[in-house]
């Protein structure tokens, strides 16, 4: 019984009311207590509620004869109008039950609570024992000799200490708003406020992904957004549905909110031999705060799906050492679940710790990302979730980020013992606004593995060296440095541009000479931004271009490519590819739209039997099987045009868990010029409808 109870405490947004007066806060006022101070009008309302159970509360003949004695537990609401609803009582029989619900029926309507002069609900736990006790009567006796009278004031502030955490409750004021977690990233909620953050004379640092709420919101009025967005709600259901976090508690010097976590979609392949595609997905989402600095976010998911032909296909090839049949990618290790579906539970957490203004250290298994584009050539969110420290420094017109994340390689060929391979990637990124309108960023990275049993190394984590000369010291096949830059531009409060180097490796006499030397392994992107775009507000328009020389992220040992769980760690499709991208965002109240095209050429490797080369779009193989040192180009191998096309368009059904309703259609037509067993000409129709939490990015436009 006590665990029911417990179980829906945690599911009440609040279950007992403060007996200290609030200047903001009003309790329900009976009748008879409308002439009390504001400070008795509580122990006026718990007095008068207790009587009128008291008096009216019939014990069943049957437990007065069996000389029952025990207690009862209510949990019950006052709502906006004043009226009395039982939300659950707690007994050993059920007569109990029926006669609390029987006497709260004939309460009288009272004035309703208020918070800031508006109506309010509130809810309020009580307990009744059996037999009944006149508290009245029990007061009057109570002399200067009684038990209570008689402990120590240490003995008697420890019995009232659960009452004293129970009634320091304060109503939710969605404090998530100025905490140090993470804005869940999601390329179309990222949208709404991208504006506010990239106008000219801000000091805006927006490349480094997820951003934190109490950095965001110098410039972006979230709260403000919210209520703007707030449905008339009255009962408890409406509220939780529309406007409000499933539970939700405050106190002076802690919060925490739980939401459920659904992703249930239902859609059809038009290409696919199977009739229909699926997603069902159940979980958890908790955020909170101790005090103002320290944060922290959980969310388990469980799952279950089918999806378009071409996604099952690729999410087979990335299978990893042992059973198990695919890698959803971005997601995980799957199972097999039925027929043609996959089981592929996933699990995300941090801690966020903020000791001061400029700086933010978090620890936990998630995601990252760096650019200001869809894409980022850099480092990406497109792979699984995985460990990750993360120290971000910001001071003057300087943010500097660096990122250590642990990984796995589960090639059948680098497993050992039936482990998976540990490796390491640590990034510096260092932004800076030189001035109104421009940003530059620096970046570096290295990937190492447990070489010579030096696990995680202690000389990567110095925040400020240069890693190209560790990597040196360490030996020349010890690691593999990456660097690169980033530029942004803006042009005015509406239009910005921006752009990424990614330089693997390097060689200007190879350059000069302009033959097309594999040495040559670096990338590009450029785009552009058009915000509130031909006077449309919330209408933002972005074209982007990428493109990524063969070989580039590989390396000659077989472990030290830039990826992880056999995906990249930064553009999708790995390198060897050109791709243009448009899309847009547009959002009114509640409802929002998003439309993408994105046209790209890639080369795959043949591998045929008699044709095994590396052409360079796989950085899980090394650039050793390389057919030819020069004359190399994008495109090389099997060329492959693909285009796709997607539109979506969706309800937000509560902001405060991100609820969203939504339907797509996605278009991809993949079309090689010559067709292997593992290669194969797809032109696909995905339609797809449903409901979902909408926490991270998805990318189906492989």
């Amino acid at each position: 019984m006590k665990l029911r109870l417990l179980g829906l405490l945690l599911c009440l947004p609040v279950f007992a009311l403060s007996q200290t007066a609030n200047s903001n806060e009003k309790p329900p006022i009976f009748e008879s207590c409308k002439e009390q101070a504001l400070a008795d009008i509580q122990d006026c309302f718990d007095h008068e509620v207790y009587q009128l159970l008291f008096s009216n509360f019939n014990v069943p003949q049957d437990l007065i004869e069996a000389q029952y004695k025990g207690e009862v537990v209510i949990l019950f609401e006052v709502d906006s109008k004043g009226e009395f609803r039982v939300m659950y009582v707690d007994a050993v029989y059920n007569s109990l039950k029926t006669e609390v619900i029987n006497v709260f029926k004939d309460f009288p309507k009272v004035a309703p609570a208020t918070y800031n002069g508006n109506p309010t609900f509130k809810q309020y736990s009580i307990t009744l024992p059996i037999p009944l006790v006149d508290r009245k009567a029990t007061t009057n006796t109570v002399s200067d000799s009684s038990t209570e009278q008689q402990l120590t004031a240490l003995e008697q502030r420890a019995k009232r200490e659960f009452d004293s955490v129970t009634h320091s409750l304060v109503p939710y004021s969605q404090k998530a708003y100025s905490s140090p977690l993470n804005i869940p990233f999601t390329h179309s909620d990222y949208a709404k406020f991208d504006r506010s953050i990239n106008r000219v004379g801000t000091n805006s640092h927006t490349a480094s992904k997820p951003y934190l709420y109490n950095e965001v919101s110098d410039y972006y009025d979230f709260d403000a957004q919210n209520k703007a967005l707030k449905k008339e709600a009255n009962s408890w259901f409406s509220r939780k549905l529309w406007n409000e976090h499933m539970v939700q508690i405050q106190s002076k010097s802690y919060w925490f909110t739980v939401d459920p976590v659904v992703d249930l979609q239902m859609g059809k392949d038009f290409d696919a031999d199977f009739k229909t595609t699926f997603n069902n997905t159940r979980g958890v989402y908790i955020q909170g705060g101790l005090g103002n600095n320290f944060s922290f976010s959980a969310s388990v998911f469980e799952s279950q799906g089918r999806f378009a032909q071409y996604y099952n296909s690729y999410a087979e090839t990335l299978k990893a050492f042992g059973p198990d049949p695919a890698i959803i990618p971005g997601r995980g290790i799957a199972k097999e679940f039925k027929e043609n579906a996959y089981d592929y539970p996933v699990a995300e957490a941090y801690l966020s710790y903020s000791p001061s203004s400029f700086i933010n250290v978090q620890f936990g298994h998630g995601k990252t990302f760096i650019g200001d584009g869809y894409r980022s050539l850099l480092h990406s969110d497109v792979a699984s979730p995985h460990p990750f420290l993360k120290l971000n420094t910001k001071f003057w017109k300087i943010k500097y980020t660096n990122t250590y994340t642990w990984l796995r390689d589960v090639r059948p060929e680098v497993t050992e013992d039936g482990a998976f391979l540990t490796k390491y990637i640590a990034n510096h990124y260092l932004s800076w606004n030189v001035n109104k309108r421009l940003n530059l960023g620096l970046f570096e990275s290295v990937i190492w593995t447990n070489s010579n049993d030096r696990g995680f190394d202690i000389n990567y984590l110095n925040p400020i060296i240069f890693y190209r000369a560790i990597e040196f010291e360490t030996g020349q096949d010890a690691g593999n440095a990456i660097v690169g830059a980033s530029a942004k531009y803006k042009l005015n409060d509406n239009v910005n541009f921006y752009g990424q180097f990614i330089l693997d490796e390097f060689s200007l006499n190879d350059i000069k000479g302009g033959e097309g030397s594999w040495k040559n392994k670096y990338g590009y992107q450029l785009g552009v931004k058009y915000y509130d775009a031909f006077k449309v507000k919330n209408l933002m328009l972005q074209a982007e271009y990428n493109q990524v020389r063969p070989y580039t992220y590989s390396h000659n040992s077989i472990e030290l490519n830039y990826g992880h769980n056999n995906q990249p760690m930064a553009h999708l499709w790995g390198a060897n590819f050109k791709e243009f991208i448009v899309m847009g965002h547009y959002n009114y109240k509640r409802w929002m739209g998003e439309a993408k095209l994105i046209l790209g050429m890639r080369g795959f490797d043949v591998n045929d039997g008699t044709d095994n080369f590396s052409y360079g779009a796989d950085i899980y193989k090394t650039y050793n099987d390389r057919p030819f040192d020069s004359g190399v180009e994008i495109g090389q191998g099997i060329k492959t045009n693909t285009i796709h096309a997607s539109l979506q368009g969706g309800y937000l059904v509560n902001p405060a868990s991100n609820l969203k309703l939504f339907a797509n259609i996605s278009y991809r037509n993949f079309n090689p010029e010559a067709q292997t067993t593992s290669l194969l000409n797809n032109n696909t129709v995905w339609f797809s409808l449903g409901l979902k939490t909408d926490l991270f990015n998805w990318y189906f436009d492989l």
